[in-house]
């Protein structure tokens, strides 16, 4: 209808732009876009863009009205455990211990900013019977 052809990004707010630029990138490994600059910084995955949105974009209104996103951003991993565990082991809380649903396993956690995250991976077969 509207004639969409792509997901350019996806906005997640942030506080403090170098602390949530370590986070994503140092921290969790993403890769940095070759399109940030010191005042837009990105993270592309295959499918989708993490844009960081901060008071140095935006203002500082931004801060008074500051609201982590609350619905997870999930990150496709190969192994929920194994990731779970490097990032626990540079200090990343985690709210609770990995969850089973019978068709992926789910570890949940939040950035710097309580935006919300998790680790996720399916491993039952889809309706069809094709893998993820």
């Amino acid at each position: 209808m509207i004639g969409a052809e792509h997901v350019d990004f996806v906005g997640v707010p942030v506080r403090d732009l170098q602390r949530a630029d370590d986070f994503y990138g140092k921290t969790l490994g993403l890769k940095r876009s070759p399109n940030s600059g010191a005042r837009w910084v990105e993270y592309d995955t295959d499918n989708v863009t993490l844009a960081l949105v901060s008071p140095e974009v935006m203002g500082p209104d931004f801060l008074e009205n500051f609201q982590p996103n609350t619905v997870p951003i999930a990150f496709r991993v190969p192994n929920v455990e194994e990731a779970r565990g490097k990032l626990k082991a540079v200090g990343v809380q985690f709210q609770v211990e990995t969850i089973d649903s019978g068709v992926c396993h789910i570890a949940p956690f939040a950035d710097p900013d309580g935006n919300s995250l998790m680790l996720h991976r399916r491993y039952a077969p889809y309706a069809d019977g094709s893998m993820p």
